[in-house]
């Protein structure tokens, strides 16, 4: 299933590292419209929202250029091949930033995020298959300098994955 989508992708307005865009209540409408379909015209948007279409697509632009969302095609993996997901809970010797930031700029890493609790950090993996996800952990993140140990929850079924909560 192949569907456009509202992503945020912004770390920093997420977790107050950062200014954080103002977005009023007509923004977050056209942000919920963008949701529903990520294709939606701008014309229909402004009205549903009580703008222009014009008014709305500098809107648009802004929230993109803020970095408070980005619009995507969100892709089911196992139609396009990656048949094997993860979450990795990932345990770390020293600084955080060295070893996310090594996180982040690996293909396979959609999801990396600093936690409280069990692990120091956690990854969501999309890979082909298992193969893949050996290599992956035990070639690639293991090998990551600071990385103490690892733990693998692979996904046997994915019930609910949802983007609709920017707008809560």
């Amino acid at each position: 299933m192949q569907s456009e989508s509202v992503a945020s992708r912004s770390a920093d307005s997420r977790t107050g590292n950062g200014p954080s865009p103002t977005v009023d209540a007509v923004s977050l409408a056209i942000i919920e419209q963008l949701q529903e379909d990520g294709r939606r015209p701008y014309a229909a948007i402004g009205k549903a929202v009580g703008l222009s279409e014009a008014a709305v697509r500098q809107r648009v632009q802004k929230l993109l250029d803020q970095g408070v969302m980005q619009i995507v095609a969100v892709t089911d993996p196992l139609t396009v091949g990656l048949r094997r997901q993860a979450m990795v809970g990932i345990n770390v010797e020293g600084d955080l930033d060295p070893v996310s930031e090594a996180l982040a700029a690996m293909a396979e890493c959609e999801y990396v995020v600093m936690t409280a609790g069990s692990f120091d950090l956690m990854v969501e993996i999309v890979c082909e298959d298992d193969d893949h996800l050996l290599e992956t952990i035990n070639k690639r993140i293991r090998a990551i300098p600071g990385v103490r140990s690892t733990e693998s929850f692979v996904y046997l079924k994915l019930k609910k994955q949802t983007y609709m909560w920017g707008t809560r």
